[in-house]
């Protein structure tokens, strides 16, 4: 095995997680994996993990060695392509968010993929901010404000984050008109374990509630919504069809924070690839289809004042 096979190899290894799992991906058993990292470590004169029977775990000096060998395979693929005259191809790793990942960029992908033969994605699907340069992501969609940093973001739309219930629910239970309301109705959170929800509104207003039902499942609380369970927070484009439908009702629209932007984001020399290029000039414009689409319809009017 040259040294950029070995390269790739130890990459492969921190993306799966352990040598059994890479030698899957790379059809090489476990005693060649194995081998090969004996090998790299030997040259680089470093441990790059620790070791246990069923994980890999990377020291800081292997996370070091780890995030150089990344940016060396991405400028040897670069000039590859370019020799070979810059058709994209290879494997291109996105992250976004769980739920907006699955309904709003995995369809768009699907779509990409079967316009070049030539690539083959990995979309990890994680409710958490990523590191993209450190953790060997091409590109993320992100919903939030995007911190400064040293990543290429397009913007792609918005989405709001609103207050929503059925017409079963609002017409057993008292009128919710105020975001302190909210206190005395039964309330479906989204989370695993804090007893408590913190909502935030317009200039800043803050409301801390404690759900009645706590979930950490967006299907599973939009769902409780639509039941007639209680009261939910989600975002716009996960409740924008039960809206048109008359399934849910937006609530406090007068009081909503400002909308979360949505961007596309790479780092700058992950977008050098041919890949990452091809795909982010692909998505973007689908990208804002896809979420204009999923816009609810123009707020209405009201005399309340946040």
């Amino acid at each position: 095995m040259d040294r950029l096979d070995a390269l790739k190899a130890v990459v492969i290894m921190v993306d799966e997680g352990s040598l059994a799992a890479a030698g899957r991906r790379l059809g090489r058993s476990p005693a060649a994996m194995t081998r090969t990292l004996a090998t790299l470590e030997a040259q680089a004169g470093i441990r790059l993990f620790e070791r246990t029977t069923r994980r890999l775990r990377l020291t800081e000096a292997g996370a070091r060695y780890v995030e150089a060998a990344r940016r060396v395979l991405a400028e040897v693929d670069v000039l590859g392509l370019v020799q070979a005259g810059g058709a994209p191809s290879g494997l291109l790793t996105l992250t976004a968010p769980r739920a907006a990942g699955a309904e709003i960029l995995r369809p768009i992908l699907h779509a990409f993929l079967n316009d070049h033969p030539g690539i083959q994605a990995r979309l990890l699907l994680l409710d958490r901010l990523t590191s993209l340069v450190e953790e060997g992501f091409d590109a993320a969609l992100r919903l939030a404000q995007l911190p400064d940093s040293s990543l290429v973001a397009v913007r792609v739309g918005s989405v709001r984050r609103v207050v929503c219930a059925s017409l079963a629910y609002l017409a057993d239970h008292a009128p919710i008109e105020n975001p302190s309301d909210l206190a005395s109705h039964n309330v479906i959170g989204l989370a695993e374990t804090r007893q408590e929800a913190t909502w935030s509104f317009a200039e800043g207003r803050t409301i801390r509630l404690r759900p009645r039902l706590a979930i950490n499942s967006i299907a599973g609380a939009r769902a409780s919504a639509i039941e007639g369970r209680g009261v939910a927070r989600l975002l716009s484009y996960q409740v924008a069809e039960d809206v048109r439908a008359g399934r849910l009702i937006v609530l406090l629209e007068a009081y909503e924070p400002p909308p979360l932007p949505a961007h596309l984001v790479a780092p700058k020399d992950r977008l050098l690839l041919p890949k990452t290029r091809a795909f982010s000039d692909f998505a973007a414009s689908r990208l804002r289809a896809a979420l204009a689409v999923k816009q609810l319809p123009a707020r209405a009017k009201s005399n309340q004042n946040p």
